[in-house]
């Protein structure tokens, strides 16, 4: 999502600050539940983009599908949902918002990183001073090939550190001038893609993944200071559809220049299209209200999006290793022959399916960390 590529790897969402916890809605919204998209006090609407998001990276990172970025830019939604709730939360003295998100962040992080730094080491891994990025992802943690597939993914929370750090000042600029600022924001996208090629290091892909989504992030800004609600829908759904446009037109014109129409791997048709993307999703929200009540009134599926939700940072660390780990799984099966006689063990949704069963295992095993760093009472499966 950088200018550098990224691979089937680092297409992906969240972290527990923001991920875990749905935006705070009040009075009246509160008291629809059940059935009006609140509920215990939170947005079924957020929660419900959260869990898809997730739901579209794992699959995503099982099949390499070049068009699930066009059909839901997960990245783009999660740095918007992630503005929204940083905006909220800075209503509170900003250091403290800081230390609450570190807190929260780090300690799966940590957990998760023993298992990784370990194995790697194990196979031949020599760790140099950039190994302290595995204590506060900043930059990209090193890792050797035998492990890239599970650490690629840390370029999200890498991401979404810095724009936690950057948000008490990006918050102020944008108060001072909500709309040109917001749409100001493409512009770093725009002049690293056409003006100034960033360095191809650590810098240069922290900065090109942050002009990448900053307005997307600004965008969750709009939609908490009530911003993007007032705004009448020719003045959002005209630009929102031309970001599109732009977006989509970039990825597929330029294909031979990046081997794939894949935003994941086009920086600037992802800043683009995530952004008109977004924008109208948000507008929804802001202008119409939407809240997903119908999916709400199932209590499966309301319950699965509140274990993804509480669980999001788990499932976002965890499923590389769990999609890593299916396939010599898998290869155990084909010397059993009934498994062999009777289960689809060539097919690649067989392989989602094993990797989510591991997904599940790794949750119940690993996820109470998570109420840990919040703080919480730890159980197995909230």
């Amino acid at each position: 999502m950088g200018a550098h590529s990224k691979g089937a790897a680092r297409r992906a969402p969240a972290t527990h600050g923001e991920m875990a916890h749905g935006e705070r809605v009040t009075g009246d919204a509160v008291r629809r539940a059940p059935g009006g998209g609140a509920t215990g006090g939170r947005d079924r609407y957020f929660d419900t983009l959260r869990a898809v998001a997730l739901v579209r990276v794992v699959a995503y990172h099982a099949f390499g599908w070049p068009w699930a970025g066009l059909v839901f830019p997960s990245m783009g939604i999660m740095f918007g949902l992630a503005g929204t709730l940083m905006a909220r939360s800075l209503r509170r003295p900003a250091p403290a918002v800081l230390r609450g998100r570190l807190r929260r962040l780090l300690p799966p992080f940590w957990c998760w990183g023993l298992f990784v730094t370990g194995a790697m080491l194990m196979h031949g891994w020599m760790p140099g001073w950039q190994a302290v990025y595995w204590i506060v992802p900043l930059g990209d943690p090193p890792g050797n090939a035998w492990g890239e597939q599970a650490w690629e993914i840390l370029w999200y929370l890498r991401t979404y550190l810095w724009f936690v750090l950057l948000s008490p000042l990006l918050l102020r600029v944008f108060r001072a001038a909500p709309v040109p600022v917001l749409v100001l924001s493409l512009a770093p996208a725009v002049v690293l893609q056409y003006v100034w090629q960033p360095p191809d290091d650590r810098f240069g892909s922290a900065l090109t993944d942050l002009a990448t989504f900053l307005f997307c992030w600004l965008l969750g800004f709009a939609h908490h200071e009530g911003v993007l609600g007032r705004l009448k829908p020719a003045a959002v759904a005209l630009p929102a559809l031309a970001a599109l446009a732009y977006g989509g037109w970039y990825a597929f014109a330029h294909q031979g220049e990046y081997g794939t129409y894949d935003l994941d791997d086009i920086p600037l048709a992802q800043a683009f299209w995530s952004a008109g993307f977004v924008t109208l999703l948000m507008y929804t929200k802001a202008r119409l209200g939407a809240d997903f009540a119908g999916p709400a009134r199932f209590r499966g599926l309301d319950r699965l999006v509140t274990v993804f939700n509480a669980r999001a940072v788990t499932i976002y660390l965890w499923h590389e290793l769990a999609l890593v780990l299916a396939v010599p799984l898998i290869d155990r099966f084909w010397d059993v022959p009934a498994f062999e006689a009777r289960l689809p063990l060539d097919s690649q949704w067989f392989l989602l399916g094993v990797g989510w069963v591991l997904i599940a295992v790794a949750v119940v095993l690993f996820g109470w960390v998570e109420d840990v760093a919040a703080r919480k009472r730890p159980r197995l499966v909230p």
